[in-house]
């Protein structure tokens, strides 16, 4: 490909001969079910960007190697510019006519400055398309795209969106760090290991992020029930992670430590066509919804694809699907080619029906249908009669109750058999009868649940089941609220379980599964009101559930 002058200053770039690196390469031969490649790609590796301090961020260019101008698409990262970053968007995307800017964040992969979770993404992202503009290959039409933190970077620069960028797909992206380690001021704790864990070493490359991780799923018990928990992850991480500290002790979102953390606000006023992707039993799911109400609200053009996938398995057996619909989200906004959207907003898997179905909107309906407890640990449709106690479970922090598959950063994550779980004392089901048609749950779910406890502190974890014809019981979604109670009157707490797109068919039975906790996936409430992450005595809880609790299923609609 010769050198090429794209405008009237007489800027010239000759294409460097390199190839994408062999590691890449090898990869992109294994995949299966992507598009077939428009070009062949090129490779400028170790370009250094000047970050807002002045701080070299040391960026990657793939391009593809044909005449004509390309539309750019910047990617920012924190866990490095190697695999599976370089060929499942440098060289994929490459091949379809982008130029990619792969980027190491400021203060990882080589980049200068120290590192922050979101202080200096804003201002580096604004430095970085300075530096685009003057490229003589850079055309003056950008987009983003990527997942997790890469979402988060994204998001960063929708704060204020230059007028180069015309598209961003968000993958299973966040937008609020609190939100990410904190529920209520109960920890997500098994989140925040995964997450120090790959901020620390994935930059450093594969085989330190893997020996990383296998000493942390070594030491995760002694870890995890470490008293306090303020600084035990040191032993695992075999690094010094202060951040970590800080992330995990200041359990109140309106503390000053997490000011200017959340980037909500882009969404709310973002004129940027966005297309959101995220998995039933992504970490992140929740956020992405959040993400797709509030671009609603602002009138944004947007879509939502929502797989049968975790955080990690949508870039591994969902990325043909997720890869497809980046693509076809970027080709139309940058290149002008709609040919490969689809028609509905909204496209969600089904879950029980292994089926995709297209939605004008998300959710569907804001019907829901209310599903009540028994004494006999049924779950019916009749309404209590009053707000009786109906049974009492111990609560043992000692021995706490363990978590099990659902929304998870670590490869336990997904749909799982809930049969050794639901057998422990310190868990409650409550069971409908065998359905005599399917019946179809989309939209979020909710729990109100009225308790009291002997303590006056505990968690609650509510958790929908789908029971199958053998007595299966698997997860569907789920969630953890926090009690607190100041006499033996009962209080009341509403959970917010997630969402989800969910057939329950003909034979199977709803349920409703109730415990005081998650262990590691939350921090053990400690009984006494002090923050998990600063408790060094724990008390047993004995948690009475009481009859007007109520389990609120959406568009709850019976299918023949």
């Amino acid at each position: 490909m010769p050198s090429r002058t794209p405008d009237a200053t007489g800027r010239a770039w000759t294409p460097p001969a390199g190839k994408p690196p062999l590691s890449a390469r090898l990869l992109r031969a294994t995949w299966r079910g992507l598009p077939e490649k428009r070009h062949e790609a090129g490779w400028e590796p170790g370009l250094e960007v000047p970050a807002a301090d002045g701080s070299p961020l040391v960026t990657d260019h793939y391009f593809p190697r044909a005449e004509g101008d390309f539309p750019t698409l910047l990617i920012r990262s924190p866990y490095g510019r190697g695999l599976p970053w370089s060929p499942q968007y440098g060289l994929l995307f490459a091949e379809q006519g982008f130029h990619v800017i792969l980027q190491s964040c400021r203060g990882t992969g080589g980049s200068g400055g120290a590192f922050h979770l979101w202080r200096n993404e804003a201002a580096d992202g604004q430095a970085t398309v300075s530096w685009l503009r003057g490229r003589p290959w850079f055309n003056g039409v950008l987009g983003t795209v990527g997942p997790s933190y890469l979402g988060y970077v994204q998001w960063a620069l929708a704060l204020d969106p230059p007028p180069e960028l015309r598209a961003m797909v968000v993958q299973m992206g966040l937008h609020d760090p609190y939100a990410l380690f904190h529920t209520d001021g109960a920890l997500r704790l098994e989140n925040a290991l995964a997450v120090g864990v790959g901020m620390t070493y994935q930059h450093r490359g594969m085989v330190p992020f893997l020996k990383a991780t296998l000493r942390l799923r070594r030491r995760l018990r002694t870890v995890t029930t470490a008293q306090p928990l303020r600084g035990a992850h040191t032993a695992a991480l075999g690094d010094d992670v202060p951040w970590l500290d800080d992330v995990m002790t200041h359990a109140d979102a309106k503390h000053a430590f997490w000011h200017g953390a959340s980037l909500e606000e882009a969404a709310e006023r973002l004129r940027v066509p966005t297309a959101l992707i995220t998995g039933w039993h992504d970490a992140l799911a929740d956020q992405t919804f959040d993400q797709y109400d509030r671009l609603r609200l602002a009138g944004c053009g947007t879509s939502l694809l929502v797989g049968p996938w975790t955080h990690t398995s949508a870039l591994q057996q969902g990325w043909p699907e997720v890869f497809a619909e980046s693509l076809a989200w970027l080709r139309a906004h940058l290149c002008a080619d709609p040919a490969g959207l689809r028609t509905s907003a909204v496209r969600v898997h089904v879950g029980g029906e292994d089926a995709w179905r297209d939605l004008d909107d998300w959710p569907p309906s804001p019907a829901v249908t209310p599903w009540y407890p028994t004494a006999e640990g049924h779950l019916t449709r009749l309404a209590p009669a009053g707000p009786l106690p109906l049974t009492t479970f111990r609560y043992d922090p000692a021995d706490p109750t363990p978590s099990l598959g659902g929304p998870l950063l670590s490869p336990g994550a997904g749909p799982r058999d809930n049969g050794a779980l639901e057998a422990r004392s310190d868990v409650l089901t409550f069971t409908g009868p065998p359905l005599t048609e399917p019946v179809d749950v989309l939209g979020p779910v909710s729990a109100r649940l009225s308790l009291s406890t002997d303590t006056g502190h505990a968690d609650v974890f509510a958790r929908l089941c789908d029971v199958d014809l053998a007595g299966r019981s698997v997860n569907v979604c789920d969630g953890l609220g926090r009690i607190r109670t100041t006499s033996d009157a009962p209080s009341q707490v509403t959970v917010p379980m997630s969402a989800t797109a969910h057939r329950f068919a003909a034979g199977h039975r709803i349920r409703w599964q109730i415990s005081a906790g998650a262990h590691p996936r939350y921090a053990r409430n400690p009984g006494t009101g002090v923050p998990p992450a600063d408790a060094t005595t724990f008390t047993p809880v004995r948690v009475t559930l009481h009859a007007d609790s109520v389990l609120s299923l959406p568009h709850g609609t019976v299918r023949a």
